[in-house]
């Protein structure tokens, strides 16, 4: 099957993320061919803040963010799918003006959102939905990125439980944008995640394809952080 799956917005980023993650290649045909059809579901019925419309499918069976955790509340579904249309779009770099114009649309609508709510600066509603905004940033993407990550990272840190991990934060997803992130506040929670990765990395890992992704994570953090 190719990178884009008409019927799940959900199956199409993960491919398109497991593309960047391991640095494989993607030709022009499929790059044009995906990121039109992600820029055609921006603002269709089920978009969150205007962003890009997750499938039936996807709101039906729910989805699984790129490092396995499982997401089936509606709002969710939407705002997640959203974030992480944007980044794709951002990295896929298609210089075609429909699709530029659906990102910006789109990037209109969660900074609309963002700015009424009284939410901390670099935060979102909850811990995932969070570091789904963090991995639209660290790409780039709506305005003043790097203000914005600091302060989520200063909101990350009061989230710590004191074992490794953080309240309200899945622990994967969370590692995943923060390995993206370059500030010495994201190299510094990668490294109170340290004793926690040791443990990790002793572990035989299962053969399935999650499992290998957080392997490869674990491994790659572990040379960010020296």
């Amino acid at each position: 099957m190719g990178i884009l799956n008409p019927d799940s917005l959900s199956l199409t980023l993960d491919a398109i993320n497991d593309i960047i993650f391991y640095g494989h290649s993607i030709t022009n045909s499929e790059r044009k061919e995906v990121a039109k059809w992600i820029a055609g579901r921006q603002g269709k019925s089920g978009s969150y803040a205007k962003m890009f419309a997750p499938t039936e499918r996807d709101f039906k069976e729910g989805i699984r963010l790129f490092t396995g955790e499982r997401i089936h509340s509606r709002a969710a579904i939407g705002h997640i799918l959203g974030e992480e249309a944007c980044r794709a779009i951002i990295l896929l770099d298609l210089k075609d003006e429909g699709v530029q114009d659906a990102l910006k649309r789109a990037s209109l609508g969660i900074m609309s959102r963002i700015d009424l709510s009284k939410r901390t600066p670099g935060m979102y509603c909850c811990g995932t939905c969070s570091a789904s905004l963090w991995r639209h940033l660290a790409v780039g993407g709506l305005k003043d990125p790097k203000r914005r990550l600091e302060k989520g990272m200063e909101a990350l840190k009061l989230h710590r439980d004191g074992n490794g991990k953080w309240k309200r934060f899945p622990f994967y997803y969370t590692l995943l944008a923060l390995s993206e992130i370059e500030l010495p506040s994201a190299i510094f929670e990668m490294r109170y995640a340290a004793p926690i990765l040791s443990r990790l990395l002793k572990r035989t890992p299962k053969d399935d394809k999650i499992s290998e992704r957080r392997s490869v994570l674990v491994e790659r953090i572990f040379e960010k952080i020296g």
